[in-house]
């Protein structure tokens, strides 16, 4: 079966590993299934979850990945994460927080230093994270 490599990395280390058949992102412009043999392509991504479609029938991994690059090769994926996390290193305790902790900021934003975005996007890496921990389980 032809397989395409990939890696997922942040600032830190090394997240991901592997080959896989299929791989899905989320990039600015839309959702994306990446074939061995892509053309190259470089694009900035969402906070959404990678899908790692393995060569073995039915196998997948989701990382949560917040925002980055994907950079695709025609043998290689490479995703430049600012974070990423595979299902079983989330802290679920601590994304219901931060949840929550956005959520609150969210219903009180009629403050003057209130920065609605960053808000917002605390909430999305929060609820994919989730997302992503529920799905590993």
């Amino acid at each position: 079966m032809n397989t395409i490599a990939i890696e997922v990395v942040t600032p830190e280390r090394l997240v991901y590993r592997g080959e896989a058949r299929i791989v899905v992102a989320r990039g600015v412009e839309g959702d994306l299934g990446i074939l061995p043999n892509h053309i190259p392509l470089v694009t900035p991504l969402k906070i959404a979850p990678v899908v790692v479609k393995k060569a073995n029938e039915g196998q997948e991994e989701t990382i949560a990945v917040s925002g980055g690059v994907m950079e695709v090769r025609k043998e290689k994926i490479t995703i430049l994460a600012e974070t990423a996390e595979l299902p079983d290193t989330i802290d679920v305790d601590r994304a219901l927080r931060a949840k929550e902790r956005a959520e609150r900021r969210l219903a009180e934003s009629g403050q003057e230093d209130f920065d609605f975005k960053r808000a917002q996007l605390a909430l999305q890496r929060a609820i994919m994270r989730l997302s992503v921990a529920q799905k590993g389980r």
